[in-house]
């Protein structure tokens, strides 16, 4: 026996103490996607996380994507998927795709939570017309088809299956007032669900791993964003154009009254857990102002 290597985890455990009870029944949204949705061993990891944060005493709430097994099953069609400013067009045989592969990916979390004991229930935003989206347009102004954006989130499934100690798994699907489907942005709806449930966080699982104020410099990853500089960044250029939509959500959402925002690199192992329960964390966390800081530091 290694005492050394016992004594570790229980630092570990009481590190954990405090951050386990200021979130102990707060709901948090964790926006899966990347990498870790296409890895087994980090699926295993995201999901163990999840199911962790919900048996000591938070609420989670997964907004999952899909889009490279989506393009993956277009591509078995013989179709090739086409981006305009980033989203893809959506004809009616794409949208079918979309709910099918989105419907899979949602049930095998499903499966995986509850393999672990959790109860978990998934839907997408069409169920109890819990995502209320119109046709959304290209910036160009371009028809991309069966695309959409959230106009309206409506908490009430998602409030009775966290009354009954279900995890809620969403699949970004919404339909409009004629009940027509769309296919919306996981990021998006990720952001919107929070708000609606008035999230305490909301974490986005990227393939970076967070925001850096020089991109080619790697040393220079930023641990916290006010959101008055987050705007800086974006007014400065620096930023990457395919990050600016990701900033903007985390923006929108701090604003919207979501305590802190997160993104994180869900290729590392355990990612949630570092952020969330350790003093330094990873990743870039977005908060209102300075005064969000005080007493829950985290250094840059």
């Amino acid at each position: 026996m290694d005492i050394n290597k016992i004594m570790i985890k229980a630092e570990t455990l009481i590190e954990a103490l405090p951050y386990i009870q200021k979130f102990s029944n707060k709901k948090v949204v964790v926006k899966y996607g990347g990498s870790a949705m296409l890895d087994p061993e980090l699926q295993k990891n995201v999901i163990k996380d999840v199911a962790l944060l919900k048996l000591v005493g938070m609420q989670p709430i997964i907004v999952h994507g899909g889009g490279k097994e989506i393009s993956k099953w277009v591509g078995f069609m013989g179709h090739e998927s086409r981006f305009v400013q980033g989203l893809r067009v959506t004809d009616a045989e794409t949208l079918e795709v979309a709910e099918m592969v989105l419907n899979k990916v949602n049930k095998n979390l499903v499966q995986m939570i509850e393999q672990l004991g959790v109860k978990a229930a998934g839907i997408c935003g069409m169920d109890g017309g819990t995502l209320k989206a119109e046709r959304r347009y290209a910036a160009n102004g371009e028809d991309i088809g069966f695309v959409g954006n959230i106009t309206k989130v409506n908490t009430e499934l998602i409030d009775t299956l966290i009354a009954n100690d279900f995890v809620p798994v969403i699949a970004p699907i919404g339909m409009d007032d004629n009940f027509q489907a769309y296919n919306i942005n996981a990021d998006d709806a990720a952001c919107a669900v929070a708000m609606a449930v008035g999230a305490e966080k909301l974490a986005f699982l990227t393939d970076i791993e967070g925001v850096y104020a020089d991109p080619s410099d790697k040393s220079s990853l930023i641990s916290i964003l006010t959101v008055q500089k987050a705007e800086e960044l974006i007014g400065s250029g620096y930023v990457g154009g395919g990050m600016i939509p990701k900033l903007t959500n985390c923006i929108d959402a701090v604003k919207g009254g979501v305590s802190r925002v997160h993104i994180l690199d869900g290729r590392r192992q355990h990612c949630l857990l570092l952020e969330f329960f350790t003093s330094k964390g990873i990743g870039t966390a977005f908060v209102n102002d300075e005064s969000a800081l005080v007493g829950n530091e985290k250094p840059e």
